[in-house]
């Protein structure tokens, strides 16, 4: 039953504050501020709520908490407490002042009694002991400026302790942080594969892996920009609305790396691929990139690669640990070499050192920026070029080039190096600037002479041909004095000359007499004509023919001219011979780096001693082995070349 007091609020209830049959209700279709508005006025009033469902009324006036219960359909309103009561003046004294500071409401509770009262017939009340009431408790608080986060548990707690206790009340809501704008993964090509590679024969290699470097296709979406979102507010004690700091955005475009644009449409905005290749995450640029060649930062180890057998192009900005192998072609190692590199092709750059590893190229360069030292530089087909220091290395190349070099062993057919000391070098074409011992190593120079032993063959069979064809010229040039010497032939000619320069001229009588002596001599003269076309033809054949001596006798003089050995300044025990390149046998660039230390420093029968001093400077060009080349046969023009010089 409502009571007469409820029934008088009822009539004077605010705005959006109702009472019904079962308690009272609170529109919530109203704004909060306005709900709020007319709970103040109606506590203002003295009044307050009995039984109140603390969560709803919070819920209702600030749409924080957990949900509103539902209603009837279409009904907006939603029941807060039983009914609506008016304070005892008496008992609105006992609610104390509280603080409040820090997003906190503090109040002390204490034992409570009202004090000794003597009624108007003398009958003296005692002390009674009274307690508060936590519906009473909200309406005072409300009016005292604590309107949200009463802690409904604490303050019961509190009424019903025995003892004084200074009590949080009421804490403040704190917003929550707002979602700053982010990037998510969108594509699980990003992720790799670290399981053990299966081998093509089905046996598992566990110093490998399946897939380090996921390839990209064009079009493929990488990453999405997800918008901010602003965290949800808060709320002081007083009922005053906190904000979070609004959500940051990002400028999504400095992810954009070689081979990414941004695509922007309905469903959002993503990171995509312009083109196929292999994903490359920069996170110290923050960027991503499609490329064409597999980047990696993280070095090759067993930890983060294990070895690697790649197709196309390579470069790794980390480090290649001990007992790695990086198969591949064109490869850039920017950090340190302590493993293995195997290019089946284009060009190895080592940024760093190469130390206790190997680099071995197929068929190109081999450049290393750092120092190499206890290493192997093979490449069978290019140039090996250290712009640091070697040191006990095996360097095999077609031509080397080394800043300083120690204790090496050097196999090559050109070999540059500013500063020589202990090594053993061998090549075709030797330049140092400075060479001498280290220590107990004494320094080697084997200087390559070419094999120029078919030319020299060419050479003997181009004379042998020069010299018969000299000799059947002069043979048909004897021949034909031999015929003109006879003296009716000598006199014939002799006239027939004398007439063509106008020495003398024939009468009418004259002309059947020489006509008679040219009928007598015209077996003679067709037969010196004859001759005298095969000295024509014999003489072009010679000219043809030495032509060719010249030209491989040039040929010959360039191969032997590249032999040479240069060494500025002797510093030291330096010892210097040359070897002639037995016909057919390989060059000693292609040999196995096993083998050039054997032999570069074991004997070697056949080499020509060229210098052995501890001072001085050597300076050897063209030089030639002294092999005696066995002549051909002296072999005149064959039956073709007689037959077309005849006809000619």
């Amino acid at each position: 039953m409502v009571d007469k007091v409820a029934e008088a609020a009822a009539t004077a209830l605010p705005n959006g504050v109702s009472l019904r049959q079962d308690g009272v209700y609170l529109d919530v279709s109203l704004p909060p501020s306005q709900l709020a508005a007319s709970v103040s006025q109606m506590f203002a009033a003295g009044a307050y709520l009995a039984d109140i469902a603390y969560p709803v009324f919070i819920r209702a006036l600030f749409q924080v908490g957990p949900p509103l219960p539902e209603g009837a359909p279409g009904d907006t309103c939603v029941r807060v407490a039983s009914s609506v009561q008016k304070m005892d003046p008496r008992r609105r004294a006992l609610y104390r002042g509280l603080k409040m500071g820090r997003g906190l409401a503090e109040y002390v509770f204490e034992p409570l009694f009202y004090e000794e009262q003597e009624l108007p017939d003398g009958t003296m009340i005692p002390e009674t002991p009274v307690k508060l009431d936590f519906d009473e408790f909200v309406a005072d608080m409300w009016g005292k400026g604590v309107r949200y986060g009463i802690d409904e548990a604490a303050v019961r707690h509190g009424i019903n302790s025995p003892k004084g206790d200074r009590v949080t009340v009421a804490r403040r809501l704190d917003p929550e942080p707002s979602v700053d704008a982010h990037v998510v993964e969108v594509s699980q090509e990003l992720h790799r594969s670290d399981a053990p590679r299966t081998r093509a024969d089905g046996r598992v290699d566990l110093a490998s892996f399946q897939n380090r470097f996921p390839q990209i296709r064009k079009g493929m979406r990488l990453l999405r920009k997800m918008p901010g979102v602003q965290g949800a507010r808060g709320l002081e004690v007083t009922g005053t609305v906190l904000l979070s700091a609004p959500p940051a955005d990002l400028d999504f475009r400095r992810w954009i790396g070689e081979g990414t644009s941004i695509d922007r449409g309905e469903q959002g905005e993503y990171l995509i691929a312009d083109k196929d290749g292999f994903l490359d995450v920069d996170a110290k640029a923050g960027t991503i990139s499609v490329r064409d060649k597999i980047v990696s930062r993280e070095g090759v180890s067993g930890r983060t690669t294990g070895n690697l057998e790649l197709a196309g192009a390579f470069e790794e900005f980390g480090d290649v640990q001990e007992l790695r192998d990086v198969h591949g072609s064109d490869i850039t190692i920017r950090g340190n070499v302590f493993g293995n590199i195997h290019s089946s092709g284009g060009e190895i750059l080592l940024g760093g050192n190469i130390v206790g590893g190997s680099a071995i190229n197929a068929k190109g360069d081999i450049k290393v920026k750092g120092v190499a030292s206890s290493s192997t530089l093979h490449t069978k087909d290019g140039e090996i070029v250290l712009k640091g220091r070697a040191e006990n290395c095996v360097l095999i190349g077609t031509k080397v080039t080394v800043e300083e070099a120690s204790n090496c062993d050097i196999v090559a057919d050109e070999v540059h190096i500013v500063l020589a000391e202990g090594c053993a070098v061998a090549a075709r074409s030797i330049d140092i600037d400075s060479a001498g011992p280290r220590r107990q190593t004494e320094m080697l120079v084997l200087v390559h002479i070419p094999d120029t032993s078919h030319l020299d063959a060419q050479l003997t069979e181009l004379e042998g041909k020069v010299g018969a064809l000299e000799g059947y010229r002069a043979q048909f040039q004897r021949e034909a004095e031999q015929i003109t010497s006879v003296p009716q032939v000598r006199a014939y000619m002799n006239l027939t000359a004398r007439l063509r320069k106008g020495e003398a001229t024939l009468t009418p009588e004259q002309a059947p007499q020489l006509k008679k002596m040219a009928a007598l001599v015209e077996p003679q003269l067709k037969q010196v004509g004859q001759l005298l076309q095969k000295m024509k033809a014999a003489e072009s054949q010679v000219a043809v023919r030495r032509a060719q001596l010249a030209e491989l006798r040039k040929q010959k003089d360039d191969l032997v001219a590249q032999a040479h050995c240069t060494i500025k300044l002797v510093s030291g025990d330096v010892t210097v011979r040359s070897l002639a390149l037995a016909p057919g046998v390989p060059s000693p660039a292609t040999a196995a780096p096993k083998e050039v230390r054997a032999f570069l420093r074991g004997p070697l029968p056949g080499a020509t001693l060229i210098f052995s001093d501890s001072t001085g400077s050597v300076d050897c060009h063209g030089i030639q082995a002294l092999q005696p080349v066995q002549p051909a046969d002296e072999a005149g023009p064959d039956a073709d070349e007689m037959d077309q010089a005849e006809e000619e």
